[in-house]
């Protein structure tokens, strides 16, 4: 199921698309005892780089109002080289929203690990991810945006945040690793742990690429959600233009099954 509203402020949007998602329900039903919100937080660029803190703030009083019996999370593995994610989440204001709501930020680079394995990936036979990761109900929250690598980076690619640089950064990026046959690399990932659920941020989306060149024109001014990651990045990518059976990772998903 594909869900989208037209945005009209962070406050009556989110709690609009929520409820028309069952989103309380999916969670409440969910054996998991946390709710991991994955953040795009690349960088410490502004939205709509990166994804505004009014919008995760919105998902964290929804969940709040909603599913007492579950913890809200925040976690993000930033990719820059040169400084960690506590940086981002001070410059993008999740510092200060974690602090007012009472709730943890978790720097998915350097957290408990676990080892998985799946013989029938031909990139990534094992993969190494946070155990947070892997037993919360993981809520991706990604940007609108074009890449100079993958076309497009949406819910999927949203996913490499998570991948820990201790096994993954082979350059100057922290998860270089990735750079090598990135569509398969993306696709498979997800394999081993896709979102449980997504939101994309389309109010205004990069048209370009991902870290710089000009906003969409116009502005879609939408906020999108789906359980499935694939149907998501499918409209994702129809948004930006681009047509997603061009595109290796959401092709190879489609394909599979995700």
């Amino acid at each position: 199921m594909l869900t989208e509203v037209k945005f009209s402020s962070w406050k009556e949007s989110v709690s609009e698309l929520l409820e028309k998602t069952g989103f309380a329900e999916m969670v409440n039903r969910s054996s998991a005892q946390s709710v991991l919100l994955k953040p795009n937080l690349v960088s410490t660029d502004p939205p709509p780089i990166t994804t505004h803190v009014e919008l995760v703030s919105e998902i964290v009083d929804f969940i709040k109002d909603n599913c007492s019996d579950k913890t809200v999370i925040i976690g993000e593995g930033c990719g820059m080289i040169d400084y960690d994610t506590p940086k981002v989440f001070e410059c993008l204001g999740y510092s200060e929203l974690a602090a007012d709501k009472n709730i943890e930020l978790i720097d998915l680079n350097y957290a408990p690990l676990r080892k998985l394995t799946d013989s029938s990936c031909s990139h990534w036979k094992e993969m190494y991810l946070p155990e947070i990761v892997i037993d919360s109900f993981l809520v991706s929250i990604p940007v609108l945006k074009a890449h100079s690598l993958s076309t497009v980076t949406l819910t999927m690619k949203n996913m490499i945040g998570v991948a820990p640089p201790e096994h993954y950064c082979a350059g100057s990026w922290k998860k270089s690793a990735f750079h090598s046959n990135v569509e398969k690399a993306i696709f498979e990932l997800n394999r081993y742990r896709r979102p449980d659920f997504s939101i994309i941020d389309a109010v205004e989306g990069m048209a370009e690429a991902h870290l710089w060149g000009p906003k969409c024109s116009p502005s879609p001014g939408l906020l999108i959600a789906s359980e499935n990651p694939v149907e998501i990045d499918k409209r994702g990518a129809g948004i930006l233009g681009f047509d997603w059976t061009e595109i290796g990772h959401i092709a190879m998903a489609e394909s599979f099954g995700l």
